[in-house]
């Protein structure tokens, strides 16, 4: 366990330090491209590896640091049953709306983001689904005390705001990164919210809720028992996240997709994660008689 902490810790940090790079790469030494010429050779190689690489390791070391993490505090099992709905579902997703335009809006990938599945999406795209996803969904699911007082709106909500988080995430990344000087993406038909579709809401919204909604029924009636301190790393990987769209949108001009981003992401996930029990034997499951399980969502969705 001590190895898998370490490790965790290690990628977590990658990911925080590959942003920070990414974003002096694409904010200072793109628009000014003499400035790495003063740097030093050692600074020259990172600035360099960061413009070639930056945006695939910052992903990658996110996806492992959250995959460790949730292999710690909920168990292999656990993790697998979010990670792969979380992956299949978001790259079917993506797929669809790169060659159709459904249900994101039509758009396309440009490079500097990993190698393209199908010449459409790059392979990083479906990984920062799952890792954003599940530190989403496992704030608001803790949050609204869903494990200890289980009931089936409490599972619908968990769901909906885990998705809600999610997509405040994008909506703050997406017209930035669309519309940097280094852009990693362009839409075809661009849309009324900073250049984005305002479909793409419900396309983020639709695909979060349905790859969680198959999380929370892989999982069933297991109580996950985490307090405040266990949330920490889905908390720091959200808000370093958001923090990372931010400075890129600001940088952008674009304020109130931040200001939107704070009110409907960062504020309920501080919230959830404030409404944590602080002590691990908190967690009480109601008699079997007063429960009603994940069983429940799986019937009223067929």
């Amino acid at each position: 366990m001590r190895q898998i902490v370490i490790a965790e810790r290690v990628f977590l940090t990658g990911h925080i330090v590959s942003m920070v790079f990414g974003l002096v790469g694409i904010l200072l030494v793109v628009p000014n491209a003499e400035v790495i010429l003063h740097l030093s050779e050692v600074g020259q190689t990172a600035m360099q590896w960061s413009l070639a690489g930056g945006g695939v390791a910052y992903m990658i070391l996110g996806t492992a640091a959250v995959f460790l993490y949730g292999l710690r505090i909920l168990g292999l099992g656990r993790i697998l049953a979010f990670m792969l709905p979380a992956v299949v579902i978001s790259l079917t997703s993506e797929l669809l709306g790169t060659s159709t335009g459904f249900p994101f809006g039509h758009y396309s990938y440009l490079s500097g983001l990993g190698y393209k599945i199908a010449g459409l999406v790059p392979f990083t795209i479906p990984l920062s689904w799952f890792y954003v996803g599940c530190v989403a969904y496992l704030l608001a699911r803790t949050g609204l005390k869903v494990d200890q007082k289980p009931s089936l709106l409490r599972h619908l909500a968990a769901i909906g705001f885990g998705a809600l988080l999610l997509t405040s995430w994008d909506f703050v990344l997406d017209p930035a990164m669309s519309q940097t000087s280094l852009p990693f993406w362009y839409w075809q038909q661009p849309g009324a919210f900073f250049g984005m579709p305002y479909q793409n809401f419900a396309g983020w919204l639709g695909t979060g809720s349905i790859f969680m909604t198959v999380a929370a029924l892989l999982w069933k009636n297991n109580p996950i028992k985490l307090e405040r301190s266990q949330l920490n790393v889905p908390l720091v990987v959200y808000l370093s996240n958001f923090g990372f769209a931010t400075v890129m949108s600001l940088a952008a001009g674009f304020s109130i997709p931040v200001l939107l981003g704070l009110l409907l992401g960062v504020a309920p996930a501080v919230g959830f994660w404030l409404k944590a029990s602080t002590t691990s034997d908190q967690v009480n499951i109601e008699p079997v008689a007063q429960e009603v399980s994940v069983a429940s969502v799986k019937v009223a969705l067929k």
